[in-house]
């Protein structure tokens, strides 16, 4: 497991005697091959609050198919508050290109080539559910096949392409 610290935010309670001071982090973890989740957890230590929100990004994993182990399918958007995210796919030797509380998404889930755009907010908690809503909308050629009853190359004969390279590429897909 890829276990990434994103925020720790410190919060201060004025009592009686003084202040109390709490801590709030936020984490990503992923296994590297198409799963990953974050979670938030609050404590009054720093460790405990990143145990807290590890585990609960552990329980709150998702699966995101990925072409050739290494991009998304398809470009997606996704929001969440103000925070307004747009993924793309890239070439492959294009690298993360994404910022902050994004790229420890896309490390943890074994992406190698994406560009993404944050627009609204730099708020790591907006940003991230914002990210994971465009993740959530991500879905594979074999997928959609199934779930329309046609074989891949079917989907993938774009106009102009022979049946043969059709079926090459369909073949690329599905390895």
């Amino acid at each position: 497991m890829i276990e990434k610290l994103v925020h720790i935010n410190r919060v201060s309670k004025t009592v009686k005697g003084g202040k109390r001071f709490g801590f709030a982090a936020l984490v990503v973890v992923g296994d590297g091959k198409g799963r990953a989740g974050f979670g938030h957890g609050k404590a009054r230590e720093v460790p405990e609050a990143i145990s807290k929100a590890t585990a609960a990004a552990k329980k709150a994993m998702i699966r995101v198919p990925l072409r050739d182990g290494r991009t998304l399918h398809h470009d997606g958007l996704g929001h969440f508050g103000a925070g307004r995210v747009t993924v793309r796919t890239a070439p492959a030797g294009t690298g993360i290109i994404a910022g902050g509380p994004m790229r420890a998404i896309f490390e943890s889930l074994g992406v190698a080539d994406v560009v993404t755009k944050s627009v609204g907010t730099s708020n790591p908690y907006n940003m991230i559910r914002a990210t994971f809503e465009a993740l959530k909308e991500q879905t594979s050629p074999r997928s959609v096949a199934q779930r329309r009853g046609k074989k891949v190359a079917d989907l993938l004969g774009r106009g102009g392409a022979s049946a043969t390279e059709a079926e090459a590429q369909a073949e690329a897909i599905t390895e």
